[in-house]
């Protein structure tokens, strides 16, 4: 009897051709378990891969816009924190002004009183040069540099710029990230624009003796104070409605966000359910064939005799 060696050798290549395939798709199978993708390459899914790739520049684009929302959050966040302390400071110098201009004080007690307004003006400036989450004044608008200086007069000089500036956040949208320094110190009185940093200043000197009747000078800066409490107010109600607009787009972001998530998932992810049945399915019929391939492999031509 003869064998064919032809025959004998088609038999191994097509044995090892099958359990190769097999491996291959199981291996496959279990990549796409591990990282939840049905895709390895473009060609398994021209289309899909194409959707795919615009959802990834969608996501890109939309994580600029969440910074840049985080960022304006954070600014109107610093911006309402400094407004809460610098309208506390000028209510605080308001009361003392209400004091110094009782004609019961003695030039000593409204020298005292003159102290402390002197150091809230110092504190004041100190806020009004804030700074936002970037490093830069918080109220100076696009300056680099301080938002407010001081002259040869003792005197808090604006240095920034007229604008605050807006922030992009995406779809069109924008929002201005704070205020700048002459929108919370410049208060309206009586249809005369006012300087609260220069009242609390003026105060200061004039309660030390710098005026003839300082008395009078606190009862005269009272009316700006107020206007000036006022205006700070109003500023924190803007600020406010900033922060609650934030929250919107926010939210706004998070839903596109989950959106394009759910379908990428749809698009290019794997059904694990399905896979790992698809891969119990592989793994069964390559453990068959190999079973199947010791055996028939192992035959001898007395078992065929036999």
């Amino acid at each position: 009897m003869t064998i064919n060696p032809t025959g004998t050798t088609a038999f191994y290549a097509r044995a090892r051709s099958d359990m190769t395939a097999l491996r291959k798709s199981a291996e496959k199978t279990q990549g796409q378990l591990s990282t939840g993708e049905r895709l390895e390459r473009s060609s398994d899914d021209p289309v899909a891969a194409s959707r795919l790739r615009t959802l990834a520049r969608a996501d890109r684009l939309a994580a600029v816009d969440v910074s840049n929302t985080n960022r304006a959050a954070g600014d109107l966040g610093l911006a309402d924190s400094a407004l809460t302390s610098i309208a506390d400071l000028v209510t605080r110098v308001r009361d003392l002004s209400i004091q110094a201009g009782s004609e019961t004080l003695n030039a000593k007690q409204r020298a005292a009183i003159g102290i402390e307004v002197g150091e809230i003006h110092t504190q004041l400036v100190a806020l009004a040069n804030a700074r936002d989450m970037g490093g830069h004044a918080l109220f100076g608008g696009a300056t680099t540099g301080e938002a407010y200086g001081i002259d040869g007069a003792g005197q808090a000089v604006y240095q920034g710029t007229a604008d605050a500036g807006e922030i992009e956040l995406g779809e069109g949208q924008t929002v201005i990230r704070s205020l700048t320094g002459p929108e919370i110190f410049t208060a309206d009185l009586n249809g005369t624009p006012v300087n609260l940093l220069g009242i609390v200043k003026d105060l200061s000197l004039a309660l030390a003796g710098g005026v003839a009747d300082p008395a009078q000078a606190a009862r005269d800066a009272l009316s700006g104070l107020t206007a000036g409490v006022e205006n700070i107010a109003t500023n924190q109600t803007v600020v406010g409605a900033r922060l609650v607009w934030l929250d919107f787009v926010a939210g706004r972001q998070t839903d596109l966000g989950e959106m394009r998530a759910a379908d990428k998932a749809e698009t290019g992810g794997v059904d694990i359910a399905e896979a790992m049945i698809r891969l119990q399915e592989t793994m069964t019929v390559l453990q068959a064939s190999q079973a199947g391939f010791a055996r028939l492999s192992g035959l001898s031509l007395f078992d065929h005799i036999r």
